[in-house]
């Protein structure tokens, strides 16, 4: 046996080997409860148009629910996002899957949309909760040089998940009706639920930092799974001197020694520009359907614009690390502004072809900066306030995501569907000015490094 004098190295070494099949197996546990994630995140959407026949609503009665579900995410990721750090990512996870999917399930057996829009919350709760946690869990089981590509990758089974959603609606709608893709999009997570209490394991940093005897019996056990060599340690080994203290970061730091302009910049563009996506992304099948597109066919609308964020994303995981994120950001919101005002003036004209294509390019100049945007912060901030900056950057985001979905009802009832797609302008070209306010603390080609630490 290997006797390893530190405990805490000796995980960060066993990790950092060559990635073993073990470590798959809980990244890719962590992909699959992203991929039921993105499908229960945007069922609400892409089953709107049958709910608006169903109950005879008018479009902005959606409203309120394409909200809750947001709501409940920004909920959920600040406070059930904690017990991650509190309870182990492993309980978290599984109380976190446990609700979304048990509130999907139900929305199939609902009467009134008071209902649907408690459940919704509720679902979100757990959705938000979920996504912070399983991200954290997959860069822990990752090594160092594949963090940032594990993180895109999981994070990629978001838009994914809606966009197998996407597809089954518009097969299976017609058949089984809107409960159906409920009882679907619950079932499955709860399926996986009972997989993973039987194999999804702990993350090993946390127990090393509970540091009690059976935390140091089950991090030998994983450890060994993981690595081709057998590894032995005690309780006393994962005892290390404590960090040096750090000053906390307070929310005064991001608008003291020249950086207000900087703040005030990277919060617009993130608020603004999650404004447009979300009033895209919830929206669209309702608002296609208002234009003349057939029922059936509506949910493929989700589908093409989460199939092309993925398409695009891939390149943009690589390429952002190398290249000026500004020039990039900006580049995405002019894409992002002639793409809305193309589909203002296509979509009278019901050529769907065309108006696809634009929809699918929607991915690139609305929702391709959801990647871009954590690369922007990095490059803004000095390393003391980053992390501070980049969660209340991504909260500026969340609430212009559950603006976005709120006004959207409201917007369509008054200006009508041409009016919606230049509607969509207004924010990106707000967002797009935010961008240059925006002073750079580091080059931004050397954002790589720091921005996948601070990913998850």
């Amino acid at each position: 046996m290997e006797k390893v004098e530190q405990g805490k190295s000796l995980i960060k070494e066993v990790i950092n080997q060559k990635i073993s099949p073990y470590q798959w197996m809980v990244i890719l546990l962590c992909f699959i409860i992203a991929l039921c994630d993105g499908f229960d995140t945007q069922a609400i959407a892409f089953t709107a148009p049958a709910l608006l026949e169903h109950f005879n609503l008018q479009p902005g009665a959606l409203a309120p629910i394409l909200t809750a579900g947001i709501v409940g995410m920004t909920v959920g990721a600040m406070l059930l996002g904690l017990l991650g750090d509190k309870l182990g990512r492993r309980k978290t996870l599984l109380f976190c899957t446990a609700i979304f999917s048990s509130a999907t399930l139900l929305t199939a057996f609902v009467s009134n949309v008071e209902q649907i829009f408690i459940l919704r919350v509720i679902a979100g709760l757990g959705m938000g909760g979920a996504t912070p946690v399983l991200l954290a869990l997959a860069a822990e089981y990752s090594p160092q040089r594949f963090k940032g590509t594990v993180t895109t990758g999981v994070l990629l089974a978001l838009p994914a998940g809606a966009m197998f959603g996407g597809l089954l609606a518009a097969k299976m709608l017609p058949v089984v009706g809107w409960q159906g893709i409920y009882m679907i999009g619950g079932a499955l997570p709860l399926v996986l639920l009972i997989v993973l209490y039987f194999v999804l394991p702990e993350s090993l940093e946390y127990m090393a930092q509970k540091n009690s005897v059976s935390n140091v019996a089950t991090i030998q056990k994983i450890l060994n799974k993981i690595s081709p060599k057998a590894v032995s340690f005690t309780q006393a080994d994962l005892i290390t001197a404590n960090p040096a203290d750090q000053n906390k970061a307070k929310l005064s730091i991001l608008f003291q020694n020249g950086l207000a302009r900087t703040t005030a910049g990277v919060w617009g563009t993130y608020f603004f520009n999650w404004i447009a996506w979300f009033m895209l992304l919830s929206w669209l099948p309702t608002i296609l359907k208002q234009a003349g597109l057939a029922p059936e066919q509506a949910p493929y609308a989700s589908v093409t614009v989460n199939a092309a964020f993925i398409i695009f994303a891939i390149p943009l995981a690589y390429w952002l690390p190398k290249l000026n994120t500004a020039k990039i950001l900006t580049f995405m919101l002019f894409t992002g502004v002639a793409v809305v005002i193309g589909l203002g003036l296509l979509i009278e004209t019901q050529q769907w072809g065309y108006i696809f294509a634009l929809i699918a390019l929607a991915g690139f100049g609305i929702g391709g900066q959801q990647l871009a945007l954590n690369y922007l912060v990095v490059a803004a901030y000095p390393t003391q306030v980053r992390a501070t900056a980049t969660g209340w950057a991504i909260g500026m985001g969340r609430m212009g995501a559950i603006i976005g979905s709120a006004i959207g009802g409201i917007v369509l009832t008054s200006y009508g569907v041409t009016g919606y797609f230049y509607a969509l302008g207004v924010p990106l070209i707000i967002a797009l000015c935010c961008v240059f306010l925006i002073k750079y603390q580091m080059p931004l080609q050397k954002a790589q490094t720091d921005c996948a630490e601070i990913s998850h």
